[in-house]
């Protein structure tokens, strides 16, 4: 055995400098003390392979594959060398073999797909090169003998979604006139799901999280019948914040400020920056009064709203000011026990706002219900500052009974957490 691993790091030794007919010599020798060593057999069909023996090539790697049976590739480099033969079955064989003995092989997952490209079967091949991207290593690390291929494929996979995107959208738009609009917006998304051109987007929440509730990201204007008449204070909310804005600026805190040596991830550029600031009404549930005493009208408006009354968290209620130019990152609420709306008081153009997949553009005076614990984000692209009256309330899916249950466990979180200190 001495002998043997001496040959074996020889010829490792001389493929390595790039003398390969001394390397292929220490292979054969290798053979004639071990004629089933499996890396011998196998390094020697490469080696025939590559002056084109294509047969003594074939012999070598099926004698490999007796020895390894479970080595993938060694069954990949068979398929290559049926493939060279004109052997097509022989070759999808080989492949699927050697996908059978590791499902997660890249190179067996790309030789199928390109294999299915090559014979006109984009779809399919499209849908192995999606897998292959999931089990590949992040891009920085694509090897440079597969990098082509991944950034091809990855291409095609895009090519075929956006087709597939565009049959889908085609077909629900002949459906859509029977659903609401929330229906269809829910089937909208369903096909850029199914087409891989967006992803499902659940409830995560950082505090307290209700299972089994609907992640909705918009609600139905008509699941709360204070909304015409939070409407038609717009006026004199929007009176009021131009005061403020003319004459309490100092007042203005930015939304994010973490404390030193807090981690603050997607929030890095905006944290402590007046670029998002807010004026703030209620706070964690305490009523900022003097906040609340200069702006009388837009107090009586939230004093007319069910607000979420969650103890060390809601209710909520500010004037939410992004500056020109400004990004919110993609991110998620505390909690789906409730739910948060804006009332738009100042919007210029090339505003967005996104709650999961639906995208919507604010329109002053028309209020937006949303769940926050779905990923959400909005843009101020205009040169002017964007403002929202913001503030949350109950999701209307929890019962009386439930929004009890969301106090008592809050709590009671609390309760144990101070008794921890």
């Amino acid at each position: 055995m001495s002998d043997i691993n001496a040959l074996v790091e020889a010829a490792n030794r001389a493929a390595g400098q790039g003398r390969w007919d001394e390397a292929e010599q220490f292979w054969k020798r290798v053979l004639a003390l071990q004629p089933r060593h499996p890396q011998a057999l196998y390094t020697l069909g490469v080696h025939a392979f590559k002056r084109g023996e294509l047969t003594e090539a074939l012999q070598a790697l099926q004698a490999a594959h007796v020895a390894a049976p479970g080595d993938p590739v060694v069954l990949l480099s068979i398929g290559v060398v049926l493939r060279e033969q004109g052997d097509r079955a022989g070759e999808v064989a080989a492949i699927e073999a050697a996908l059978a003995a590791d499902p997660y092989f890249l190179p067996a997952l790309l030789a199928k797909a390109a294999h299915l490209e090559q014979h006109a079967k984009p779809m399919a091949a499209a849908e192995v090169y999606r897998n292959a991207l999931k089990v590949a290593p992040p891009e920085p690390r694509w090897s440079e003998a597969m990098r082509s291929q991944l950034l091809h494929g990855r291409a095609l996979v895009e090519r075929t979604g956006l087709q597939l995107a565009a049959f889908l959208a085609e077909r629900i738009g002949t459906r859509a006139g029977a659903l609401t609009p929330m229906e269809a917006e829910r089937w909208r998304e369903a096909g850029a799901i199914l087409s891989g051109r967006a992803q499902p987007y659940p409830s995560v929440c950082s505090q307290l999280h209700v299972p089994r509730l609907p992640a909705v990201p918009f609600f139905e204007r008509d699941a709360f019948d204070w909304v015409e008449a939070l409407e038609a204070r717009t006026a004199a909310i929007t009176a009021e914040l131009a005061a403020v804005l003319s004459e309490e600026q100092g007042e203005l805190q930015p939304y994010i400020a973490y404390q030193p040596g807090v981690p603050v991830n997607q929030w890095q550029e905006l944290n402590h920056s007046a670029r998002w600031s807010s004026y703030f009404l209620w706070r964690h549930g305490q009523p900022q009064s003097g906040h609340l005493q200069r702006c009388p009208q837009t107090a009586q408006a939230l004093a007319a709203v069910d607000m979420a009354d969650i103890g060390g968290l809601c209710p909520n209620a500010m004037f939410s000011v992004l500056a020109p130019h400004t990004r919110i990152p993609p991110h998620h609420g505390e909690t789906n026990a409730r739910v948060i709306v804006h009332l738009p008081l100042v919007v210029p153009e090339n505003c967005l706002y996104r709650v999961g997949f639906e995208q919507r553009r604010w329109t002053v005076g028309e209020v937006l219900v949303f769940d926050d614990s779905i990923e959400h984000e909005a843009r101020n692209d205009s040169s002017h500052q964007r403002v929202v009256l913001i503030f949350d309330v109950w999701n209307p899916l929890l019962s009386p009974g439930e929004r009890d249950m969301v106090r008592t466990l809050s709590a009671a979180t609390r309760e144990f957490q101070g008794q921890q200190v």
